[in-house]
């Protein structure tokens, strides 16, 4: 899974890190993926120490499957990768606010940072409803920042929903 377009080397034959952004826009076009296959549009990206080591998208229709959330699937992908189901130094770039479960399982996993974009006020579980990420009983607290490209993740759920909506409105016309 390495991509070696993701990073270039200086003179010095260091790694350049990208940014937030840059690693946010990969996972927007996992979410994409989402979309063309009729799943919830989001996406995620693992990256540690500069290099994606996991991409993914919700899979829970094509899957059937309530835990294929895009985070989940990407965590495992990770977890494989690194050889370790400790995911420290790594950072999760998602497309919208982890869920409760989800957030639950960043935890689990020990990973250090998650970077969301649109958050979700009813339904996060890293600041929007609930705070899971770093609630005060749990052994490993897991950094949470929000709105990254936050209108293009935005743009891109509400089309799908509205494009759903769109749907289930003919086929009730029919």
């Amino acid at each position: 899974m390495i991509d070696d377009a993701l990073f270039s080397e200086d003179e010095s034959n260091e790694r350049i890190v990208f940014s937030d952004e840059h690693y946010m826009r990969m996972a927007l076009r996992q979410a994409e993926q989402a979309f063309q296959a009729g799943e919830v549009p989001i996406g995620a990206v693992v990256v540690h120490e500069g290099e994606v080591i996991a991409k993914a998208w919700n899979q829970v229709e094509m899957l059937k499957d309530a835990t294929a959330h895009a985070e989940i699937l990407a965590l495992t992908q990770a977890s494989a990768h690194l050889d370790r189901w400790r995911l420290h130094g790594c950072t999760l770039y998602v497309t919208k606010e982890p869920c409760p479960m989800c957030a639950g399982a960043l935890v689990n996993s020990r990973i250090d940072r998650v970077v969301f974009g649109l958050a979700d006020e009813k339904g996060g579980g890293c600041g929007g409803s609930f705070h899971i990420h770093d609630h005060d009983g749990l052994l490993h607290k897991v950094k949470s920042e929000g709105h990254c490209c936050e209108d293009e993740c935005r743009l891109l759920i509400q089309s799908f929903f509205k494009m759903r909506r769109l749907a289930q409105k003919e086929k009730k016309s029919e």
